[in-house]
C-alpha cells in the first residue's frame, strides 16, 4: 500500500472512532504527517468529505463531527432525543436552542474570540430567559415562516411552563420537569459526547468543542444566529 494512503487512512481511523489528533498527545507523528505532508492531507480531507464528516483544527489539534444529515456518524431526531433524555419534538428544539445559548457563552460573535474559562446552568438560564423574550417580543417584525414562528412559541411555552428548579433536594438533578433540570440534561449530554467536563457545577469546555464553536461562528453561523442577529 502507497505510505501516503496509508498514512492517511490511519489518521481517518483515529478521528472517525473518536480519537483526537494533537501535536502533543499520542497521535503526534500522525498530526505532523498531516501538516507537513500534502499528499496526505489531500487524502484526508477527500476521504472526510466523502463520508460527509467536518474536521476542524486548533491549537494544533485535529477534530471531527458529522455534516449534516450524515445517517452513519450522526444521530437521527429520534436517536438524540433518546441520548438527551427527552420525548417530545418541542423539548429537542428546546435542547438545539439551549445549545446555542451556551456556545455563545464561550465565543464573541464579532470576529475576536474571546473564550470565557467556564459557564453554570444559572448563566445559561439567564441567556435562554433573555434571548426567548427577545425573539417573542419581536416575532411580528422578524422574517421568519410560519414553521419558525410556531416552532419559537412552542420552544418558549415549554420553557415559560417549567420552574426554575423542581425542589430543592432536587435542584441540581437533571430532568424535565425544571429549567435547572433541562440545561443539566443538555449538559450531561454534551460531557457524555466528550465536548466539555464538569467541576462543582461548572462546565468547561474541550478543546474539540472550542474548535466547533469557532466554526460555526466564524463558516456557519445557521438560522438561530440569523434570527438572533436580526439578519
Amino acid at each position: 500500500m502507497d505510505r501516503e494512503l496509508e498514512k492517511a487512512l490511519e489518521i481517518v481511523s483515529v478521528l472517525i472512532t473518536g480519537g483526537d489528533i494533537k501535536k502533543t498527545n499520542e497521535h503526534a507523528a500522525l498530526y505532523e504527517e498531516f501538516t507537513s505532508n500534502a499528499g496526505v492531507y489531500d487524502m484526508v480531507i477527500s476521504m472526510l468529505k466523502k463520508f460527509n464528516i467536518s474536521l476542524y483544527e486548533y491549537k494544533d489539534g485535529l477534530y471531527v463531527s458529522p455534516g449534516e444529515n450524515n445517517k452513519i456518524f450522526g444521530y437521527t431526531n429520534e436517536e438524540i432525543k433518546k441520548e438527551l433524555g427527552v420525548r417530545l419534538n418541542r423539548e429537542l428544539y428546546l435542547c438545539y436552542f439551549i445549545i446555542y445559548n451556551i456556545i455563545t457563552k464561550f465565543y464573541n460573535s464579532s470576529g475576536s474570540s474571546t473564550f470565557t474559562e467556564y459557564v453554570k446552568i444559572e448563566d445559561v438560564i439567564s441567556s435562554v430567559d433573555m434571548n426567548l423574550k427577545e425573539i417573542i417580543m419581536n416575532l411580528n417584525v422578524m422574517s421568519l415562516d410560519d414553521i419558525e414562528q410556531d416552532s419559537f412559541k412552542e420552544i418558549a411555552i415549554t420553557w415559560e411552563d417549567m420552574p426554575v428548579a423542581a425542589s430543592e433536594e432536587n435542584s441540581k438533578r437533571a430532568g424535565r420537569g425544571s429549567k435547572v433540570g433541562f440545561v443539566k440534561l443538555v449538559f450531561n449530554f454534551l460531557v457524555a459526547q466528550k465536548l466539555m467536563l464538569e467541576s462543582e457545577g461548572r462546565y468547561y469546555p474541550k478543546d474539540r468543542f472550542v474548535a466547533m464553536i469557532t466554526e460555526y461562528f466564524e463558516q456557519h453561523k445557521g438560522r438561530i444566529y440569523e434570527i438572533l442577529k436580526g439578519e
